[in-house]
């Protein structure tokens, strides 16, 4: 088996052991300028370096194209809707205009409508409140909590009551196995809605969405996609794909201001049950009725959050002036330079749901021997300064299914990500692999840390409980 030091020239840099000398690998640079590039953290030993940030899946980091658009809009901040001042009539058509922007981004269509949300969650929730009573929902056990809780009926849940009902569809072996049995499922019984991750939060991978549409469609079931990992990282849209909703999230978008958005077919959104009760949804209040707005403003009662917004627009409008095919070969020849690396490693099992899926995102998951997750991950970030996840991933029943249910590691890349950062990790790992951990590690409120861990935190104002606060909150029942 071909050694990352054979593959990727990184050991002798990071370990100061390898005398091997490979041929210098072609460099990733970045593709777009993102804020905190430059970060440097502490390291167990003394030392400090530049932050490799491999957990983009989770949130990205802001471009720097979107604080500077947040830092012009700011003075101009004002109420909306309704507001008579100067500065509430420009802030009303920044928030409407970004609005027209994210739809765009998605390729929404005439007749289309987009909500903006807090997340991608937000967004699933509200769509779940409004499918007609009496549907049929069916869900994949390849999803993220997000796309899977909320349509799962339970007593006292949050749709209890609604009659909705929804079916989980196990994955099968393969892409077409699993396009099989969605088929069958379909035309074995009425759905009007068929949910599904445009690409998964755990290995990257998807079913061709053509595929899904068309199988759905014919069935008579509109296809609603989660598009978190997808709309970040390929080029999406509702009219080309025929997808009906897709939900995403700002600050998987490289802009974590706060905003999400929902956007797809107008009547269901029009009639369902508002999201929100409150200032903003309504026409008219009485003491005996309440008359509705229709969407977006019926789901968006109380005051918006224009700034999110604005940015989530922002990140739309840079992503989309990339040329043609750029983010993907970018992300592409990271992910496949990650990869192989992984593959390289004796004891490192890189996680896939189906053999005969083809152009996953750049989420990578994968299980270091018998070492524990959350070891890794702090090993990764004690000694090396590299910021991975682990865990289950909010994706419990996938990780049962890829033999994982104590959890793995996932490296995820984005704009920002370098070839520097991949081939520090793959370096980092053969060098786990070969000496071990050179700190003392232990488990703290279900939490890996360094024993008797003396780096300082940043230097910022409320930072000073962070370690408290971080343990406290992934004791051994939580995770990601």
């Amino acid at each position: 088996m071909t050694s990352v030091t054979e593959l990727f020239a990184c050991a002798d840099e990071v370990t100061g052991t390898s005398t091997a000398t490979p041929a210098a690998p072609r460099e990733e640079a970045p593709l777009l300028a993102v804020v905190g590039a430059s970060t440097t953290v502490p390291l167990v030993d003394g030392t400090s370096r530049t932050y490799a940030n491999l957990d983009c899946a989770a949130s990205a980091p802001a471009l720097e194209a979107v604080t500077a658009r947040i830092s012009e809009v700011l003075p101009l901040y004002a109420s909306v809707h309704r507001g008579a001042g100067y500065l509430s009539q420009v802030s009303t058509a920044l928030y409407e205009t970004s609005r027209d922007t994210i739809a765009r981004f998605v390729g929404a269509r005439p007749d289309d409508v987009a909500v903006i949300t807090r997340n991608t969650t937000d967004s699933l929730n509200l769509l779940a409140g409004v499918v007609p009573a009496g549907g049929a929902v069916l869900v994949l056990d390849v999803e993220h909590h997000a796309n899977l809780l909320p349509w799962v009926q339970r007593s006292g849940g949050a749709h209890a009551g609604t009659g909705r009902i929804a079916t989980i569809l196990p994955l099968e072996p393969t892409v077409a196995a699993t396009l099989d049995a969605l088929r069958a499922e379909l035309a074995r019984r009425s759905y009007v809605l068929l949910t599904l991750t445009g690409a998964s939060n755990v290995t990257g991978e998807a079913l061709p969405l053509d595929r899904v549409v068309e199988i759905a469609h014919a069935a008579g079931a509109r296809v609603a996609v989660d598009g978190a990992q997808l709309v970040p990282h390929r080029g999406f849209s509702l009219a080309a794909s025929g997808v009906d909703y897709v939900a995403f999230s700002g600050h998987k978008t490289y802009a974590p201001f706060g905003a999400g958005a929902l956007v797809g077919r107008r009547d269901w959104l029009d009639t369902g049950t508002p999201y929100l009760a409150g200032g903003g949804a309504v026409r008219d209040v009485r003491a005996d009725r309440t008359v509705w707005q229709p969407a977006p403003a019926r789901h968006e009662a109380g005051s918006p959050n224009v700034l999110g917004a604005i940015a989530l627009a922002q990140a739309c409008d840079t992503l989309a002036a990339l040329p043609a095919g750029a983010l993907e070969a970018h992300e592409q020849a990271l992910r496949t330079r990650l990869v192989a690396g992984l593959d390289a490693l004796d004891g490192v099992r890189v996680a896939r749901i189906w053999p005969d899926s083809v152009d996953p995102v750049g989420v990578v998951t994968f299980v270091v021997g018998d070492l524990n997750p959350g070891l890794v991950a702090a090993y990764l970030s004690a000694e090396h300064g590299i910021g991975v996840r682990d865990g289950r991933f909010c994706a419990h029943p996938l990780l049962a299914h890829l033999g994982a249910s104590n959890g793995a590691v996932r490296a995820s890349v984005g704009v920002g990500t370098t070839a520097e950062h991949v081939d520090r990790l793959l370096a980092a790992l053969a060098d786990l692999l070969r000496r071990g951990a050179q700190a003392e590690y232990e488990v703290v409120d279900g939490c890996w840390s360094v024993v008797d861990d003396t780096r300082p935190l940043i230097e910022v104002a409320g930072l000073d409980h962070l370690a408290a606060t971080a343990a406290a909150a992934c004791g051994p029942a939580l995770d990601d």
